[in-house]
Parts: C-alpha cells; sequence; structure tokens
C-alpha cells in the first residue's frame, strides 16, 4: 500500500506543479500520518459506542463499531514481561518486547508455584534437576516452566514427567552451557488478571488484612516504564495483553543509473503500513497537508485539508 500511496501523492503534487518530495522526507511524513490516524481510532471507536447508546447506529455490515474493533485488536500483543528485580517488570518497550505500547489492556499473573530450582544438567529438551521431586509434588504435563536466568522471558510446556528429577519440554530452554545452574521456577497454567491500583491506593491496599492483595486476586501499580505486582511473591511469569504503536512505515528504493528511486520491497527495512486499507484516502491527503508545508505550497495544505474534512463528513 505504500507504494500506491506515495505514487498517489506525487501524481497530485506534480500535476499540479507543486514540487517534489524525497523518499526520506516522504517516510517522515508517513509515519506522522499513519499514528495520526492510528490515534484517531480510538476517537472514532468512542464516537461510535455514543452513536449506539443513543440508538443510532446499525447492526450487520452497518455496525461500525464492530469494524473499529477489529482494526484495533490487529495491533493486539500478548507477551510475558521482562523481569526487572524482585517483583518489578519492564512495561513493553521496544528493547524489551519490540514494540512500544499505546495502552495496557490487562495484565495476568501465575495462580499457584508448584516449583522451583536450579538444573543441575544441561539437556537440549529437558529440565533435570537431581534434587527435585516433580512427581510428588504434583507436576503435570502442561505445566509452566520459566527459566529465569536470561532478562528476556524464556518459558516452555511441560510435555512428560518422566521421573521425580526430569521433565520433557516442549522447547530447549536450558539447552546451553551458559544455564548451567540456572534457576526455574514451574507454574500451573491457570492464570489470574491483575487489577490495576493507583499509587496513592496501594498503600491503604496493603496495609489492610481485609484488602491486600494476593495470587487470588492480585494487583499492579505503574511508574515510569516499571509495573510492580502485589503480592510481593508474584515475581515471575507476568504476561500482559496491550495495544501497540504501529510499526514506522519506511518505502525502501533502489537508485536507477538516472538518479530516480525505484520501489523496492525486498530490502530489509521495507515496511508498508499497517493500516487498514480504507485509509489510504486519509494517508494520502494528511500526507498531502505535511508536503504541502515542506514546499510551503498553501494550496497543497488546503486541497488535502477539505478532502480530509469531506471524507471524516461522509463517514459520520
Amino acid at each position: 500500500m505504500i507504494n500506491s500511496v506515495r505514487n498517489t501523492v506525487l501524481s497530485i503534487l506534480n500535476k499540479n506543479n507543486y514540487g517534489y518530495i524525497s523518499p526520506s522526507d516522504f517516510n517522515l511524513f508517513a509515519k506522522q500520518a499513519q499514528l495520526d490516524i492510528f490515534d484517531d481510532y480510538f476517537y472514532s471507536y468512542n464516537y461510535q459506542i455514543q452513536k449506539e447508546n443513543a440508538r443510532q447506529s446499525g447492526t450487520g455490515y452497518a455496525d461500525i463499531k464492530r469494524s473499529y474493533e477489529e482494526v484495533i485488536e490487529f495491533f493486539s500483543e500478548t507477551k510475558y514481561l521482562t523481569h526487572n528485580a524482585n517483583n518489578t517488570f519492564f512495561l513493553p518497550a521496544q528493547l524489551y518486547t519490540g514494540d512500544d505500547y499505546y495502552l495496557i489492556n490487562k495484565v495476568l499473573g501465575y495462580e499457584t508455584t508448584v516449583a522451583t530450582g536450579t538444573i543441575t544438567t544441561v539437556s537440549a529438551t529437558q529440565l533435570i534437576d537431581v534434587n527435585a521431586t516433580f512427581k510428588s509434588i504434583g507436576v503435570q504435563v502442561g505445566d509452566i516452566v520459566f527459566n529465569i536466568l536470561p532478562t528476556s522471558p524464556t518459558y516452555a510446556t511441560v510435555t512428560n514427567v518422566v521421573n521425580d528429577t526430569t521433565l520433557d519440554l516442549s522447547t530447549g530452554i536450558f539447552d546451553g552451557l551458559v544455564n548451567l545452574g540456572a534457576a526455574y521456577v514451574i507454574f500451573k497454567p491457570k492464570q489470574n488478571e491483575l487489577e490495576k491500583v493507583t499509587q496513592g491506593k496501594i498503600t491503604m491496599l496493603n496495609n489492610s488484612t481485609l484488602t491486600a492483595p494476593n495470587r487470588l486476586f492480585p494487583a499492579y501499580t505503574q511508574e515510569g516504564s516499571i509495573l510492580t505486582t502485589h503480592p510481593s511473591t508474584l515475581s515471575e511469569g507476568i504476561m500482559c495483553q496491550y495495544i501497540r504503536y504501529p510499526k514506522d512505515p519506511k518505502w525502501t528504493y533502489i537508485t536507477l543509473t538516472n538518479g530516480e528511486p525505484m520501489f523496492d520491497s525486498s530490502q530489509a527495512d521495507f515496511q508498508d503500513f499497517e493500516l487498514a486499507v480504507d485509509d489510504q484516502v486519509g494517508l494520502v491527503n494528511k500526507i498531502l497537508q505535511y508536503a504541502g508545508m515542506s514546499i510551503r505550497e498553501v494550496a497543497a495544505v488546503q486541497f488535502g485539508k477539505t478532502e480530509e474534512t469531506t471524507n471524516d463528513q461522509q463517514e459520520k
């Protein structure tokens, strides 16, 4: 879609002799335009909810709210959070999860810890601990095993309980010499959702035996880029479902002998727009406005703004 958007923008600019925008400038404008439309999804979704409450929305193919839900859920991610220290975790970010979060929808934690320990033998797809009693304490197929040595979450599922000291795993998370003596924790697969609590409220809750968070009714707080779980025993295996920002679009090219760039989607850093196809018109209009400001051409800005306004009015 990104090449089609760029060709349309250049065609409009060249037809009216407004000027030319370079690939680098286009990529900057494309990033900003995509963020604008992405942010508008949530305001439009809220507007459709208001219309639904006022009994002014339709059903079936006319259910616009549902279409916004599907578009937003395209950006939904569910990943384990990287452990920081004690009962704190890093919130989703490029460094830890490969993407930045727009909003946290829910946080999940395992209710029951079955076993903890350190491995005594390195094995490709097994957990071996000669000091363990896996069968005796009730470790079962389907339980979740975490290697808590790495900075990023490494986990596997128990596929077979061989004996008291050996478990077969779905993935080799202890398969390197660096993992000799690595600590592990085993959870039952049942998860509970953590309730978000403000910093001003958590102290009061923790000071009461009746309201203090526990593993059955856990909670979490946020401070900067850190998420803190309550109770403090929730120190591993925290999963987060969140809405991420779209990836930055990048129109990539190869340069011909005459210097004219030609689109090349095979480049390693190529990234198409992540928006729905019907947002192509909105992308063109927004990029035209940014391009018009760049080349100091008011007519291009006004054209893009007029088209955008008309399109918004038709959608409502």
